[in-house]
C-alpha cells in the first residue's frame, strides 16, 4: 500500500524511480504514439518545457499580480486571430484545453440565449454525430440537449438534416474543423449561414485543427472555408497543444466580438472576499502552460509552423500509400495530419490489437472500423517502421467480422 514516507527522498532517488515508472510507457519519442502527443521535435520540446517550467509557480488566476502573464496571454490570443482571420474588436481567452473550450463557447452561447429571452433549460445544440464528445459533456453540465444529427455520405455534416433538426429549442450549430473521428472538414460556410438565418450561434470546433489550417492553406492545401472569413461563424475553439505544439493544458476559445466574449466569464461577489471573476471554469491556471504555449509559437513561427505541416503532410502520404497496399482505404478524403483507416477485407479491430501488441498507440473508429492516426512532425521517420508492423498484422489477421467494430479513444 503506497504511503507518505517519514522522511523525504532526494531527488535522485526520486527521478531514478520516475524513470522506471516509465518503463511501460508509450515510447512517443520514437514516433510510436499517434495519439495524445504532438511530437515536432526535441527542440520545439525543449523550448516549451523551459518555458513552462520558468513559470511553473505562477498563477494566471492572480494576472495583476503576473502581468507578464496577462501579456502573454494577449498575445497568444492577438495571434489566433491572425490565424483565424478574426475582425477587428474580436475577443479571446486563454483555456486548459479543447473541452475547457468547447465547455466555456457553450456557456457563452447559452447564456447569449438568455440575454435574448430564451429559457436556457432544455435548450439544443444541434451537431453532426461526428463532433466531440465535449458538447454532450458541456451540455449535462448545464441542462442543455445535444442533439446529434446525421452525416453525409462523404461523413462531413450535412446541412440539410441539420436544417430539418432546427427547432425553437436551437440554441448553437456545430461544424468541425476537422472532426476527430476522421479528420474531415464540415460544410462550415453552409452551417453559419444556416446559424445566421435563424438568428443562432455558430461554433467552429477546430481544436485539432485550428493550428494546422492556416498554414496547410499557406502550403497550398486547398480546404473549404472554416473561420472568421465565414460570415455567420460566432466562436472557435482551437487547442495549442494538439498542432500548436504547446505543453499540455493549452487551448484558445475565439469569438467573432468583444461582446459575444463577454457572456464566457463567471463572476460572484457574494461573500467575504468581494468579487471572484474567472474567464474559465478553472480558477487558478497554471502560467506555465501560457509562458510555453507563447515560447512555442514564437519559437517556430510562420515558416516552423508550415515545415511542421509538410512533415505531418508527407508522413500522412507515406500511410496511406503503404497502406493502400496492404487494402486499406482512408475513410472519406482527409487532407490533414488525421486519418481513419479501413480495411473491408479483415477483421481491422485484429489488426489493431495486434498493433497495439507491437507497441503503436492510437485510437479507433467504430463505424466503419477503422485504424485512427492523428499524425506529428516525427512520424516522417516511424512511418516506415508502422508500415512494417501493418504489413505484418494484416497478413495474420482473419476476415473482416462485419460492418461495425468498437472504437476507442482511450
Amino acid at each position: 500500500m503506497p504511503h507518505l514516507p517519514e522522511q523525504g527522498r532526494g531527488w535522485n532517488d526520486l527521478a531514478a524511480d520516475l524513470d522506471r515508472r516509465r518503463d511501460n510507457d508509450a515510447d512517443w519519442r520514437r514516433g510510436r504514439t499517434a495519439l495524445f502527443v504532438f511530437n515536432a521535435g526535441e527542440s520545439v520540446r525543449r523550448v516549451g518545457e523551459q518555458a513552462y517550467l520558468a513559470y511553473m509557480a505562477e498563477n494566471a488566476l492572480g494576472l495583476r499580480a503576473f502581468p507578464s502573464l496577462a501579456a502573454m496571454e494577449a498575445d497568444i490570443i492577438a495571434i489566433a486571430h491572425e490565424l483565424t482571420s478574426a475582425p477587428h474588436g474580436a475577443g479571446g481567452y486563454f483555456t486548459t484545453g479543447g473541452t475547457d473550450s468547447i465547455t466555456m463557447a457553450v456557456k457563452a452561447c447559452r447564456d447569449w440565449a438568455v440575454g435574448n429571452g430564451q429559457n436556457p433549460v432544455g435548450a439544443e445544440i444541434l451537431a453532426p454525430s461526428t463532433a466531440h464528445p465535449a458538447f454532450n459533456k458541456a451540455a449535462h453540465l448545464m441542462n442543455l440537449k445535444v442533439i446529434r444529427v446525421p452525416v453525409g455520405d462523404d461523413y462531413t455534416a450535412n446541412p440539410v438534416a441539420m436544417e430539418a433538426a432546427i427547432s425553437d429549442r436551437t440554441i448553437m450549430l456545430v461544424g468541425s474543423a476537422p472532426c476527430f473521428p476522421y479528420g474531415l472538414v464540415d460544410p462550415i460556410p453552409e452551417i453559419a449561414s444556416l446559424a445566421a438565418a435563424n438568428g443562432l450561434w455558430c461554433h467552429v470546433d477546430a481544436c485539432v485543427g485550428g493550428y494546422f489550417l492556416p498554414f496547410a492553406e499557406q502550403i497550398g492545401v486547398e480546404l473549404p472555408a472554416w473561420d472568421f472569413r465565414v460570415p455567420g461563424v460566432s466562436s472557435i475553439s482551437a487547442d495549442l497543444h494538439k498542432y500548436g505544439y504547446a505543453p499540455k493544458g493549452a487551448s484558445t476559445v475565439l469569438y467573432r466580438s468583444q461582446e459575444l466574449a463577454a457572456f464566457q466569464p463567471f463572476s460572484f461577489d457574494v461573500w467575504p472576499n468581494g468579487v471572484m471573476a474567472t474567464p474559465t471554469l478553472h480558477g487558478t491556471r497554471p502560467g506555465g502552460a501560457i509562458a510555453g504555449a507563447w515560447a512555442v509559437l514564437n519559437h517556430l513561427g510562420y515558416e516552423g509552423f508550415r515545415q511542421c505541416v509538410r512533415d505531418v503532410l508527407a508522413a500522412r502520404a507515406t500511410i496511406e500509400t503503404g497502406a493502400a497496399k496492404l487494402g486499406f482505404q482512408p475513410v472519406g478524403h482527409p487532407k490533414l495530419g488525421l486519418v481513419a483507416l479501413t480495411n473491408p477485407a479483415k477483421d481491422v479491430m485484429a489488426i489493431a490489437d495486434a498493433m497495439a501488441a507491437k507497441g503503436w498507440v492510437s485510437s479507433r473508429t467504430a463505424t466503419p472500423p477503422g485504424i485512427h492516426l492523428m499524425l506529428s512532425p516525427a512520424h516522417t521517420v516511424a512511418a516506415h517502421d508502422y508500415l512494417a508492423d501493418l504489413a505484418d498484422a494484416t497478413q495474420n489477421a482473419p476476415a473482416s467480422r462485419g460492418a461495425t467494430g468498437v472504437g476507442s479513444y482511450t
